[in-house]
């Protein structure tokens, strides 16, 4: 039985030319059995979720084995920083008070008297075979104990954050896209450059001062109950929603003048579905990246709000480690935060083929794959 051309054809090629529009593609199969006018690359859903899952997994194993020589760049820049910093960290464990006969022995005890390239390979023939960070020169604990208790004060601060952040960046940048021009747009810009334009050290302690001493309505310091979290993610929230928002708005302004909208709006939908179904969906992608980046650096720029309001988390710790120059507690900090960062850049990567399916790039067919389409396209037009 032979496909109903040139209707049925012509509107499956409108429907792949959609933006946003994701169909199946054996559409055409279900309409079209003659191969002259059906797509040669069409494949059935099973076999296309089976080459969608290889390929994924083949692009998250080549993003882990990119990770290694970033992480092994980050700990040896960070080692030789440590290591040609004038003051030696025997003294400062041991006192004023400590003979030189005390001093060396603690140094040979620590292995600061080797080379520095036994040093760092010492270092990372630990973490590789016995996933050993090291132990604290100064408290004497697991490296690797010691972040995990203070890991999850920093994520849960970092989430809250951009949580708040997302969601009155997205609803404003919205707002302000569709209604362009107006009092809130204006507003929503001038308060957004303000947001991104202020230290975040210099809000912490504007808030403590008002909140806290001024009013008394919220503790200042610790991480004792949900009213002592409420300034500190404010705090990192206000810059990242102005960030979000901006970039929202500029995004949703470039989707909203597309011509899928203007084919939505002629269709008689209404503007709220036009803006929530089809524009916002393809603005996000944009939006996405935003927030990756930003809960990344969260988990490892929160030093200062960290250390405004006295919250033990991963940020305070590597601050702490680094003026009693902590050599093991300094190196364990960064790369936990540079791997925990490239996860969360790894999963914003693949976050995005779930919200556009358009976005097949790294994820996309083998060069063998593409090669057997185009093969059968020529017969099929043959």
């Amino acid at each position: 039985m032979h496909c109903q051309f040139p209707l049925q054809y012509i509107q499956y090629w409108v429907k792949l030319a959609s933006p946003g529009e994701k169909i199946p593609r054996s559409w055409a199969y279900s309409h079209c059995s003659n191969s002259a006018y059906t797509p040669a690359i069409l494949s059935s859903p099973r076999n296309e979720q089976q080459g969608d899952e290889r390929n994924l997994a083949k692009y998250i194993c080549k993003r882990l084995l990119q990770m290694i020589p970033v992480l092994l760049g980050v700990a040896l820049i960070v080692f030789t920083l440590m290591y040609i910093t004038p003051s030696n960290p025997a003294n400062m464990i041991l006192g004023d008070t400590a003979t030189p006969e005390q001093v060396a022995a603690l140094e040979e005890e620590l292995g600061l008297n080797d080379p520095f390239l036994v040093q760092f390979g010492n270092y990372i023939l630990g973490i590789v075979t016995r996933f050993d960070f090291g132990t604290s020169w100064f408290t004497g604990k697991p490296i690797v104990g010691e972040l995990l208790l203070r890991f999850p004060k920093t994520a849960l601060l970092a989430a809250l954050s951009v949580v708040l952040s997302a969601i009155i960046g997205i609803v404003c940048g919205v707002v302000a896209a569709t209604k362009q021009y107006s009092i809130f747009d204006n507003l929503a810009t001038a308060i957004s450059l303000v947001g991104v334009s202020m230290p975040s050290f210099w809000l912490a302690l504007m808030l403590c001062l008002l909140f806290a001493v001024k009013l008394g309505w919220l503790p200042v310091s610790g991480s004792y109950g949900w009213e002592y979290w409420v300034l500190p993610v404010v705090t990192l929230g206000t810059s990242g929603a102005a960030n979000i928002m901006r970039m929202t708005r500029s995004s949703m302004l470039e989707v909203i003048r597309m011509d899928y909208i203007r084919t939505a709006r002629a269709k008689g939908q209404s503007e709220r579905m036009v803006i929530t179904r089809h524009a916002l969906k393809n603005a996000l992608i944009p939006v996405i990246t935003v927030i990756g980046i930003q809960f990344g650096n969260l988990l490892g720029g929160s030093v200062l709000v960290e250390s405004v309001f006295a919250i033990p988390g991963l940020g305070k710790y590597g601050v702490d480690a680094i003026k009693q120059r902590d050599l093991p507690a300094v190196l364990g900090s960064v790369l936990f935060l540079a791997v925990t960062f490239s996860f969360v850049n790894l999963l914003t990567d693949i976050l995005y083929s779930f919200i556009d399916p358009r976005i097949q790039t790294s994820l996309g067919p083998s060069r063998r794959q593409k090669r057997a389409a185009a093969g059968k396209a020529e017969e099929g037009a043959a």
